[in-house]
């Protein structure tokens, strides 16, 4: 069976963490690679595997994007479907489960904001948990600005008033992308202390409050910076 294998174009064996252990084919032990060693066959991505470890990656939010993509496209040419058009059926459609996991692990985690809401989503539960909510300090200006939104709707946007309510929700606007940009950059130090922890593997009392601490603010922040997001693209959609 090992011939199987070679081919004009062989692919490339690489490593991945799997949480299966036991070939789907000759039943034999799965050490933790793409391919059985002993029948060299493609093996599942197991639906236990996250997208860090998909990509070669520890659970770290300050991922070098070249890397990433690097690695990637690494991988990706493992389960080019080139590499399977003389191999099973099975082979065929496990190559190719394989590449669209890889892609949706690869535009998870190119992209940081989706990245932290992932690791979140790993780290305390479900994603879909961090409910969009406003910073307390904008409270009453938010619910100002979407009066000033429905005035501006109501109006002739040609007119005096209309064009005054649109300079007014183009300042608020900027205010706005400002705002996020301020998260984002909370965020940004964050995943570094996330990192910095991480890397440090304490399991001690001081070293679970922080972890906990980290992951609660970033949970708000990744909040309310969707909540500044969405106000953002609409006010980009309304005054246009």
């Amino acid at each position: 069976m090992a011939n199987d294998q070679s081919s004009t174009h062989p692919v490339p064996r690489r490593q991945l963490q799997m949480a299966r252990s036991m070939c789907w084919h000759c039943q034999s032990e799965v050490t933790g690679e793409y391919f059985c060693e002993r029948c060299v066959k493609v093996q599942p991505v197991s639906k236990e595997t996250d997208y860090f470890t998909c990509l070669g990656f520890p659970r770290r939010l300050m991922l070098d994007p070249k890397t990433l993509e690097a690695k990637f496209y690494e991988l990706s040419r493992t389960f080019h479907p080139d590499f399977y058009q003389t191999k099973s059926a099975a082979e065929q459609t496990i190559s190719l489960s394989n590449a669209a996991v890889l892609n949706t692990a690869y535009r998870t985690l190119r992209d940081p904001i989706q990245r932290a809401e992932y690791l979140l989503g790993l780290e305390t539960g479900s994603v879909k948990d961090i409910r969009t909510s406003p910073p307390a300090d904008l409270f009453e200006e938010i619910l100002e600005l979407q009066d000033t939104l429905e005035e501006y709707r109501a109006s002739d946007h040609d007119a005096d008033e209309g064009r005054r309510l649109r300079d007014t929700l183009k300042t608020e606007q900027q205010t706005l992308e400002r705002r996020k940009e301020e998260m984002e950059s909370q965020l940004r130090k964050l995943f570094v202390a996330w990192d910095k922890l991480q890397d440090a593997g304490e399991a001690t009392s001081p070293a679970r409050a922080e972890r906990d601490r980290i992951l609660k603010q970033m949970r708000d922040l990744l909040s309310h910076r969707t909540y500044i997001n969405n106000i953002v693209n609409d006010l980009a959609v309304t005054i246009a």
